[in-house]
């Protein structure tokens, strides 16, 4: 499926998606098929990477990055390690009830530090499995074992049980305290977890359970644009990953006379506005520099400027309009809007290309800059991240492709239990007529 690159914005995006997926297979175990959170030595595995890598290898077979028979023995030695390793109530498992530990040791496979069962790095590990599912297709021996095997898996995940007797998911557990106290309420990523739990042919949630998260959204007005309220970026594009949510509904969005694709539209364009109006005057910002979402940050660290001392964080889930914000952008987070606002997003894409970003990294625009912490040199800025994140490098990957193609989002439009899920949930509409 490879396209002529004749156009520079093509060929912008195919590089940089090239790029990004580096980043997958460098950093992975062969044997286990675990992969690194992020590029920093020693960094542990995290589970919401391999499903992102999973769904990338696909993609990078249709782009001619990887054969089909080695992304299929990739992805086979990744399921067979989660199906035989420890599910249990030990400190030191992988997982239990179905559920994965959020960090797990590149080696062993073992839960990393004091990390939680994570219920929404789970979901976004099983969305890996089941595109692999579905894009394996074929009758033979090796390709039949793998969709066996993303059904056990599947099905072994124990939805219901981590409501904890409630109405909405928990956030997760840990063998020594329980559940965390913090459960999924107000809009997030969370979406694609309720929907993988609904569709669960052996332990689904209620249909109750979806109404029940969304009574807890906030609806607001940012400058210009009324929309779902969620601060950082990712929260607006994990989901979209695989779902193609384009003309469907359900009774939230009926009743505003949108979707949830239109809402991360909005969302995508209040970034932009946010950063022209720049409240806090962070140096660089502006109609083609802005994107603000979980990342690296040049911190912890104070400068002071004009009389005002200026904090600066490292990782940090920063957002938009009440932060936290401390002048770092992110690349990904535009990279991932494509399929929302193209019109956007790719003068800003151009601008950062000319930026240099990629200077301490082979994988792609690197995670972030901010021009405002050291300053600028010849117009570019000097503190440039030397780490990328699998949650930034995924979904470029993936979302550059739902824009050229629509590649993954047609592959899950066939998955049973993802379609289960969405018609539980009431959407109703578009592809799922």
């Amino acid at each position: 499926m490879t396209m002529p690159q004749t156009d520079p914005d093509t060929e912008l995006l195919l590089r940089l998606q090239q790029d990004s997926f580096q980043f997958f297979a460098q950093v992975r175990n062969p044997t286990n098929g675990l992969v690194q959170d992020s590029s920093l030595p020693g960094s542990h595995a995290s589970i919401a990477s391999v499903g992102l890598a999973m769904t990338s290898s696909l993609v990078a077979v249709e782009r001619g990055h990887m054969s089909r028979h080695e992304a299929l023995e990739r992805t086979l030695a990744t399921l067979r390690f989660f199906r035989d390793s420890p599910q249990g109530t030990e400190p030191d498992a992988t997982g239990y009830k179905g559920f994965y530990y959020h960090f797990l040791d590149m080696q062993t496979g073992r839960r990393a530090g004091n990390c939680e069962l994570s219920s929404i790095d789970t979901a976004l590990l099983v969305a890996g499995f089941l595109a692999a599912a579905r894009y394996f297709d074929r009758a033979h021996g090796e390709e039949s074992e793998l969709r066996s095997l993303v059904d056990d898996l599947y099905g072994r995940v124990e939805w219901d049980w981590m409501l904890n007797d409630g109405a909405v998911i928990s956030n997760g557990w840990k063998p020594k305290s329980g559940f965390l106290p913090h459960s999924w309420k107000g809009y997030s990523e969370g979406s694609l977890l309720y929907l993988l739990a609904l569709g669960s042919p052996t332990h689904t949630i209620s249909p109750a359970c979806w109404l029940d998260w969304t009574s807890t959204y906030i609806w607001k007005q940012v400058y210009d644009w009324e929309y779902l309220y969620a601060e950082p970026l990712f929260i607006h594009q994990l989901p979209h990953c695989w779902i193609d949510f384009r003309f469907i509904q359900d009774a939230y969005m009926r009743e505003r006379v949108t979707d949830y694709f239109e809402n991360s539209r909005s969302a995508t364009y209040a970034q932009q506005q946010y950063a022209v109006v720049n409240p806090h005057g962070f140096d660089g910002y502006g109609e083609h520099c802005w994107g603000l979402t979980a990342s690296d940050g040049p911190g912890p660290a104070h400068r002071t400027r004009g009389g005002h001392r200026i904090t600066f964080h490292g990782y940090d889930a920063r957002g938009i309009p009440d932060g936290p914000d401390d002048g770092t952008i992110t690349p990904a987070a535009v990279a991932a809007s494509l399929p929302f606002a193209p019109e956007i997003v790719m003068p800003t894409l151009r601008r950062f290309k000319e930026l240099d970003l990629g200077r301490h990294t082979p994988y792609g625009f690197g995670a972030a800059f901010n021009f405002t912490f050291d300053g600028a040199t010849d117009g570019k800025p000097n503190w440039v991240s030397r780490h990328v994140y699998g949650l930034n490098e995924g979904p470029t990957v993936i979302m550059i492709e739902n824009y050229l193609s629509g590649f993954v989002w047609r592959l899950m439009r066939g998955c049973p239990y993802l379609r289960a899920g969405l018609q539980r949930a009431g959407f109703q509409g578009g592809w799922l007529v």
